[in-house]
């Protein structure tokens, strides 16, 4: 496989295979297995395809492809639906919203594989493989041993008519391969990557219609592609191999060949193949870890597009006027978790106090902070707990996490802080006369308490510091949060007051639980 200048197949001329974007109504398709869960990189492809045909007001269609009987369930269906949504992915047409092309499943169109069969097999553009699995594997074995690449050997393409026709009739089991050139180059024209050139020699007879009686991947999706009119074909790199076959397919088929667009890797930090040791790789676990859908599909537009400008943080409405491929880089995207993370925080920090507490209320109900009646009191304090916290957090998850304590009283302690905080034998002297000072404090509001233990550590000689952290480490149970005084006017007077008599009584009878890191 080369890159290279623009070259015209010698083998491939009744159809031109599409260079360029063109200027005709654009139809793209993301194209799913239902084997498992959408992940990273397939909610990218589907972002890009969408942001593709929204710009050009085009199509965007749902196409599932779900040959493989073994392997695709009706559960991951569903997630994909449910993960597509989620992300704000609408679609035109598909299997739950229909169209005149359907239908949308390729377990449903068993039909039209076996009428493009019979055509092929009509047009003798296909032939019958009788090859068992022992005799392929002594072949592939035959060719690595010689250093050549695995490639079938061509052993039933010349077989007679007569022999043929014999074998069918004993009903001997069969595939159907191909018949591919012999010779010259395919030329692959990618809006992204230029022309990718690949030898006729690495295209060889392949099965498009396996013993079983259903199309290979291959197959069904090049006839899908073309009788759904998909102008547009963006996908993974990792399918770039097999696009030499898909062309082929195409242009034997009759029919027009797509415009090609390989989108590049998703590479872990280390650049090694992502997998579940990276963090999270599916949609749906982002989504359980408190990323917002809009911070996520901001994230995979950055996994290979450049804006410009350096910039970085961009709408949905702003990615779609920009989105361009030849803006798509041919190297592989690093998954950076951090940016993510931090692109989160962007879009926490960008919502409302409303659309906020409504995002949040879900959870604190289901943790038990909150119940769903609360009155408009109640409400009105859960609503300032979460603006406290909004400018801190990376995710609605470590968002209601550090709410924790302002409905709980810990009972366990950060073991770092308890052992550079609590350490000193006059903590919890000072820990009950702060608490018995508190008294004084009228309205129980942040600069009021700011001022008293302003006066209780000058009186005590003592810097600040030494009062602060085992206050904040009292009543919290952790090092670090949102501004002391600030916090302690939002739990309230008697609340502060229970927290650091029973933490300094804890403390003096050794029976304070730290909890390590």
């Amino acid at each position: 496989m080369t890159d290279g200048s623009r070259q015209e197949s010698t083998v491939h001329s009744p159809v031109e295979v599409n260079a360029t974007e063109s200027s005709e109504s654009v139809r793209v398709r993301f194209a799913p297995s239902p084997t498992g869960a959408l992940h990273i990189g397939g909610a990218r492809t589907a972002y890009f395809n969408w942001l593709f045909a929204r710009q050009r007001q085009g199509v965007f269609v749902l196409r599932i492809d779900d040959t493989d009987k073994a392997r695709s369930t009706e559960a991951s269906y569903q997630q994909i639906l449910s993960s597509l949504n989620w992300l704000g992915l609408d679609w035109d047409e598909g299997p739950d919203v229909g169209g005149e092309f359907g239908p949308y499943r390729q377990s449903q169109r068993q039909s039209v594989y076996e009428a493009e069969l019979a055509r092929l097999v009509t047009a003798s553009k296909v032939y019958p493989c009788f090859c068992t699995q022992d005799e392929l594997a002594a072949d592939r074995d035959a060719a690595q041993k010689q250093g050549l690449t695995p490639r079938y050997s061509g052993r039933c393409r010349h077989l007679s008519e007569a022999e043929r026709a014999r074998r069918l009739e004993q009903g001997e089991p069969h595939t159907y391969r191909l018949h591919s050139p012999q010779s010259g180059d395919v030329v692959v024209h990618d809006l992204i990557r230029g022309d990718v050139t690949f030898s006729a020699d690495e295209v060889d007879d392949f099965i498009v219609w396996k013993a079983d009686g259903t199309p290979t991947y291959h197959f069904a999706s090049c006839i899908d592609d073309a009788l759904m009119n998909i102008t547009h074909i963006i996908r993974a790199e990792e399918h770039l191999s097999n696009t030499p076959r898909h062309i082929v397919l195409f242009q034997t088929l009759g029919y027009p060949v797509p415009a090609f667009a390989h989108v590049p890797m998703i590479l872990a930090p280390d650049r090694s193949k992502l997998s579940k040791r990276h963090g999270a790789t599916s949609v749906e676990e982002y989504r359980d870890a408190g990323i917002l859908p809009e911070a996520l599909v901001n994230y995979l537009l950055l996994l290979g597009f450049s804006p410009g400008e350096d910039r970085e943080v961009l709408s949905r409405a702003e990615a779609v006027e920009l989105f361009d491929l030849t803006r798509v880089s041919k190297n592989a995207a690093v998954y950076d978790v951090k940016k993510l993370e931090w692109l989160n925080g962007n879009y926490l920090r960008a919502l409302s106090s409303d659309a906020l507490l409504t995002l949040l209320w879900g959870p604190l109900v289901e943790r038990a902070f909150v119940v769903a009646d609360e009155s408009a009191q109640r409400i009105s304090w859960v609503r300032e707990l979460i603006a406290s916290m909004q400018s801190r957090a990376k995710s609605v998850n470590e968002l209601v996490e550090g709410l924790e304590f302002y409905f709980h009283t810990p009972v366990s302690f950060d073991a770092k802080g308890v052992r550079k905080h609590f350490a000193d034998s006059t903590v919890p002297t000072r820990l009950r006369q702060a608490a018995d000072a508190l008294a004084e404090v009228q309205p129980f509001v942040a600069p009021l308490i700011e001022l008293k233990y302003h006066d209780l550590t000058v009186a005590w000689g003592v810097k600040p510091a030494a009062l602060i952290h085992p206050t904040r480490l009292a009543l919290t149970g952790r090092t670090v949060g949102p501004g002391l005084f600030e916090l302690m006017a939002l739990l309230g007077k008697s609340t502060c007051q229970d927290r650091l008599r029973q933490v300094a009584e804890a403390i003096s009878h050794g029976k304070l639980e730290v909890l390590e890191n």
